[in-house]
């Protein structure tokens, strides 16, 4: 289980490395972004920057901001479906504490590898049971969908045309700024912790706490050799984070919380049948000392009733 969730935060961290250049090309000739995603999103992107930048006369700086939320807003309602489903998850384990965690106690306790085997695979089997997904809850295609969204905003931050030369409240938009980068680290540590907000189970608020710092570390690293373009882009991102994780913690948590105590309400969590440890034998050293006492009591009696 450990070694699956230790996986599991790996890959998500390489997979926030790897989103931003992923979906779009490179030229190598002209160091220009190309392709479909390019093309069909971020050129546009590219376009809306230089208008409310030169054509509005609003510079830069604030034409990114607007591009960003404007893109954030369309996402919106993917990331809110995504949230909606981990914290449906997570809802149901504060739930059905009483039912997950004597295999989670006995898994913590095992000592074999067999023993550490069969508790696995009965905390699966009643997971399974009660429709709780091992991965949190997070399905693939919503992170999909958004991931050309986020391609197309980083490399239009940085490639459009007279991004480098501008500036945005004295900071040169064509280099590093460290103001930008502590401020982009410090948005998303918190967004980070404010997803622990109404989160009950102990071994859920572990894995969010240790994630909390992959998200932060990536961003701070990438900016460091990112233009200040790129870590405004991910400031305001960082913003609608934290708006998006206030709509869950205090719209959609209480519905779903609400929803998930009228369900088991109607239908109460059986125990589950794989509770119980197979194949172990409960030996006890005081019944076997106890019937062997009673026994040397009988053989005693007996002899004292030989000698008479």
């Amino acid at each position: 289980m450990k070694s699956i969730k230790r996986f599991a935060l790996s890959a998500m961290g390489v997979a926030m490395l790897l989103v931003l250049t992923g979906c779009v090309s490179v030229d190598k000739a002209t160091g220009k972004p190309i392709g479909f995603i390019w093309n069909t999103i971020g050129a546009p992107m590219a376009e809306a920057i230089k208008y409310f930048a030169t054509d509005k006369g609003l510079g830069f700086g604030v034409a990114i901001i607007i591009v960003t939320i404007i893109v954030r807003l369309i996402i919106l309602p993917l990331g809110i479906y995504q949230s909606w489903k981990a914290t449906l998850h997570s809802e149901k384990m504060n739930a059905l504490k009483h039912v997950l965690e004597p295999h989670q106690t006995r898994l913590k306790e095992a000592t074999t590898q067999e023993e550490k085997l069969e508790a696995q695979q009965a905390l699966f089997a009643a997971q399974k049971e009660h429709g709780i997904s091992m991965f949190g809850g997070v399905g693939c295609f919503p992170i999909l969908l958004q991931m050309p969204f986020f391609s197309a905003i980083y490399f239009a931050a940085q490639h459009t045309e007279g991004v480098a030369q501008a500036s945005y409240l004295g900071i040169p938009l064509g280099s590093p700024s460290m103001i930008l980068v502590a401020c982009a680290g410090v948005l998303y540590y918190l967004q980070s912790l404010l997803s622990l907000h109404g989160v009950e189970d102990e071994t859920q608020r572990e894995q969010i706490k240790k994630m909390a710092y992959v998200s932060p570390i990536t961003i701070v690293v990438f900016s460091l050799i990112s233009p200040a373009s790129v870590t405004l882009y991910w400031v305001v991102g960082g913003f609608m984070m934290i708006l998006q994780q206030f709509i869950v913690n205090y719209i959609v948590r209480p519905k779903l919380r609400k929803k998930v105590r009228e369900e088991l309400a109607k239908n109460p969590p059986k125990a589950s049948a794989f509770s119980k440890p197979s194949g172990r034998k409960d030996v006890t050293p005081e019944q076997p000392t106890a019937i062997t006492s009673k026994k040397k009591h009988k053989n005693r009696n007996a002899g004292k009733q030989r000698s008479r």
